[in-house]
Formats: structure tokens, sequence, C-alpha cells
């Protein structure tokens, strides 16, 4: 017990004594317990299990450091790289930087707090803590909904982004829509996001380096809109200033795989980072779901091998998709035609027109005018005139190409 109360006591007085009494009265104060799991995040931050173990055999973070050296060179070995820097000088530390993210806006919450992803901390190598840059700091992680990460490829592919927001879309008309996650990379990451932020879904964005920082930089804005959307976060378990290193790319990926109940893998190599994310949720024993992909695509070799090994299910239709997840599609009034294009007088006699046109549509997406006009026997000058309408009226979206998709809201 006595050591225990030097541990804790030296720590805030080395710190505290050089700040002036005014300073001291506006700053921040933490419990011993979150120091202590800070202090832990940032000693064992590359090998977490080793502080998971000791906080399960001793019972909490601040009971590691009332241990003295000898037990601490009996439990973490005599040459342990570790042992000397469990102290006073570390809790120091910790509290100094738990501070300085304070003042940053910065909250940090250590596993077993309230407010720790319930799933993450199931796994055997979740961190001992979570910096979080959000507006909800305390309950964005909470589990009042599902997480669902989607990852893949930077060099994401027209086919993949289409699909990648065609899956935000149908999630976000489930009856509880769920927390869209990812790795606020380019390419797949910034696409599932932007689309989640679109659709008025909640998406935590994990981060390789410190909350200080946004890597890339071309992507801070988008970090910021969504630190600063009701239940959305940017979080990382790095400790402040951490720069981007490939390592760490590699590692956060665990916690985008725990964090989640399911992951879908948009586009990937075979060795891409978005399968390591699929394989580490496999191995947590989460849902894995795989857009395939043409057999000679290599950034679709990834998504296939998972399919083909059944590692992953494959995404093949929404209905599919969000009935393997076991959600309901909310429901929604079925919206009558005829009613539409009585408040609308261009549509005026075209009833049926329009409503072949939009079921063409909405069963084969991407299809273009010409197919349209084809499939419908409509001839393409009226099938122009009519995806004209539903153009200018939003209901559909044209691209260059004049191949033709529902929109989202209208789907």
């Amino acid at each position: 017990m006595k050591k225990k109360k030097q541990a804790g006591g030296h720590a805030s007085g080395l710190f505290y004594c050089f700040l002036s009494p005014i300073f001291r009265a506006k700053m921040p104060t933490f419990d011993e317990e979150k120091i202590c799991l800070c202090a832990l995040n940032r000693i064992f931050g590359y090998e977490p299990r080793i502080a998971s173990a000791l906080i399960r055999h001793l019972g909490s973070a601040k009971e590691v450091f009332s241990l003295g050296k000898d037990t601490l060179d009996e439990i973490l070995g005599p040459h342990s790289k570790y042992a000397g820097q469990i102290g006073p000088a570390s809790l120091e530390s910790a509290e100094k930087e738990l501070i300085e993210a304070s003042a940053l806006g910065i909250a940090f919450i250590g596993r077993g707090e309230k407010g720790y992803p319930e799933l993450l901390s199931e796994c055997e190598d979740a961190p001992s803590g979570l910096y979080i840059r959000s507006r909800t700091p305390e309950t964005c992680l909470a589990g009042d909904r599902d997480f669902i990460s989607i990852v893949g490829t930077r060099n994401i592919s027209a086919y993949g982004r289409d699909w990648c927001r065609q899956i935000v879309q149908a999630l976000a008309h489930t009856e509880k829509p769920p927390v869209i996650v990812s790795g606020l990379a380019y390419g797949t990451d910034i696409t599932a996001h932007l689309a989640a932020l679109d659709a008025g879904l909640r998406t935590i964005a994990v981060m390789a380096t410190g909350a200080d920082s946004v890597y890339p930089a071309a992507h801070r804005g988008h970090a910021g809109r969504i630190a600063a959307s009701d239940g959305s976060a940017a979080i990382t378990d790095y400790p402040l200033r951490t720069r981007a290193v490939a390592i760490n790319f590699i590692r956060r990926n665990r916690i985008i795989a725990g964090i989640s109940r399911a992951t879908v893998l948009i586009e990937s190599r075979a060795r891409g980072g978005g399968m390591i994310t699929a394989r580490q949720a496999f191995s947590y024993d989460r849902d894995v779901f795989a857009l395939p992909g043409r057999a000679d695509d290599p950034m679709s070799e990834g998504c296939n091998i998972l399919v083909r090994s059944g590692c992953a299910i494959p995404v093949t239709s929404m209905e599919d998709f969000i009935s393997s997840l076991g959600y309901t599609p909310e429901k929604k009034a079925e919206r009558n035609i005829a009613e539409i294009c009585r408040d609308r007088p261009a549509w005026t006699g075209r009833t049926d027109e329009i409503a072949r046109v939009l079921l063409h549509i909405k069963k084969n997406r991407r299809i273009s005018i010409q197919e349209l006009a084809d499939a419908t026997g409509l001839g393409f000058r009226v099938t122009a005139e009519i995806t004209g309408l539903l153009e200018s009226d939003g209901f559909i979206s044209v691209d260059l190409m004049q191949r033709c998709s529902i929109n989202g809201k209208n789907a």
C-alpha cells in the first residue's frame, strides 16, 4: 500500500510543482486509473497483450504501478525493456499528455471505462485506451448501434466506388442504421466516410497517427467534419505527436476490425491492407463480406480469394447483403407514380412510360439510355425525353456515358 501511494503521489507532485497555482486551478484532473491506463498504453503500445495480461492478473492498471522492481522483474523477466518504464516518470508523462490532449479537445477513454467499445474490449490485443476527437467522446463508441467497417484499396475503381456508396445507402435505409468505420485513407476509406455523412450516418475514422495530426494531410477537412458530426469521431490508440509510419497503418487495422460487428472488403490486391483487416476480422470471429470482381482484375484478387476460401460472404445484391446482416429495411410508403405525375405538369400523360423507365433503371443500375430504349420498346427519342425529365427532378442521375442510376433517396 505504501508503494502504491508513493507511485501515484510522486507523479502528480513532480509535474504540478512546476506550475503556478492559478494555472493548476484551471487544469482538468484525472483519476489515477485513467492516468495509469494512459501510461500503460504509452509503454506497451506495440505489445498491448502484455498490458492486458498484467491488468487481468492484478485487477487494475493502478495495481501495476504499485509493484516494486523485484516483482516486475519476476513477472516481466529480469532483462525486460519494460520493467524500468513502469514507475513515477511514466505516470508524470501520461498525466501531462492527458492535460495537453484535453486542451486540444481530445478525450482519452481507457479500457474498462465507460464509453470504451465493448466488442474491441473482447480482443486480446485491444489497446489500453483510445484517444478520441469528437463532439460526443463519451457516447460515440457506445454500443447502441452496430459498427460496420468498410475497407479496401486506395486505388478504388469506379465500380468499387459505386458499390461502396450503394452499400452505405442500403445500410442507411435499415430500421436501425449502423455506424460506418474506416481508416481515413484515400480511395475506399474516404469514400465510405463521406457516403456515410451524406446519408446521415455516424462514422468512425481510425487513424494511424496521434489524434493531434491527420494523415493524409489532404483529409484534414474531412477529419474535422467527422469529428464535428454528432456521434462520429476520429480515434487512435497512438499518443500525441505520433507520425505516420508504415507499421502503424498495419497495427491500426486491428482496431477497425475489432470495433466492428462486420467488415466489408470492397476491392483489394491479394496482399493489400484491406486484406489484413478482413483476415483480422475473421480471426475475431466477426462477419466478413467481400465484393467479387473480375477474375483477371488484380484489384479484386483479394476479394475473390476471401470468397473462394470461405472466409467472406460475397456481396451480390443489396437485399441479400442486408438480409445476411440480419437487418430489416426501413418501412417506406410506396410512392404512386400517378400521384407524382399529377404534381408535375411536364409528366402529364406519361405515367406508363415513366413507370416503365424507372422500373428498368431500378433493376439495372447504370443502364444506358440506348439499352433502356431497347428494353422498354419506347425508342431512343422518347426514352431520352423521359430520362431528362427524371434527371431534372432529381429522381435519377445520368453520367457522361449516358448510364442511368436511381438516386439513393428514391431507391
